[in-house]
């Protein structure tokens, strides 16, 4: 049995602006650096046998985290990286969905058919990202694996692995910063044993604030 644990990364300077972070590389906050330093302690204690990371800064930062002393090389997978938003990455949510109506109305109601211009589709996304995992699992048979990714990513993967198909979507919760979720993988299947376990973390250092109802003018804080 192979077990792979996917970890979000920590709080980016997107995620403190409420950016369309997408592939835009943003580096980690001061909160961020925090949320770090237990995410270090969560694992220091587990047996990790390989880590993969999205080329991305804020999941390398993470994953490096994961590794705490340990000497290990960590694997960049570029079929790891978060969804690209195209002509709307880095830009602040709560503009570009007020701009953008039928944009907004497919990322809260049927996420499952965002398809941003000069983007990735969320269906490509969702394929891309199983297909990466997968191949992960395969190439190391009855390790534990470690993977720093995104949290548009991990819903794509987790809708997939509970739900079993894209169209439930907007049914899954987003993953919180450095949130750990534990697969197992066993003749080609997938397992989900938990999934966004923020445990390690002091309730200070977890955000107060909505991903969704804050993007729009009624939430404003």
């Amino acid at each position: 049995m192979t077990k792979i644990y996917l970890v979000r990364h920590c709080e980016a300077v997107g995620n403190k602006l409420r950016l369309f972070q997408g592939t835009v590389n943003l580096d980690i906050t001061p909160l961020g650096a925090k949320q770090l330093e237990f995410l270090t302690e969560r694992f220091k204690d587990i047996k990790i046998d390989c880590v993969y990371t999205s080329p991305l800064i804020r999941a390398q930062k993470t994953a490096f985290a994961v590794l705490g002393d340990r000497i290990m090389d960590v694997k960049i997978d570029n079929e790891l990286r978060e969804i690209n938003a195209g002509i709307y990455d880095g830009k602040p949510f709560k503009e570009t969905f007020e701009a953008n109506k039928e944009m907004a109305e497919a990322w809260f109601e049927h996420p499952q058919d965002f398809a941003p211009e000069g983007g990735e589709p969320m269906r490509h996304a969702y394929e891309r990202v199983y297909n990466a995992v997968k191949n992960i699992a395969d190439q190391n048979p009855g390790k534990t694996v470690v993977l720093a990714l995104h949290g548009g990513i991990i819903r794509c993967l987790m809708t997939r692995f509970v739900y079993g198909t894209i169209e439930r979507l907007g049914e899954m919760p987003w993953a919180e910063n450095t949130a750990v979720s534990l697969l197992t993988y066993e003749n080609g299947e997938f397992t989900v044993e938990y999934r966004n376990d923020t445990t390690h973390l002091p309730e200070e250092y977890l955000p107060v604030r909505n991903r969704l109802s804050s993007f729009m003018s009624k939430d404003e804080e």
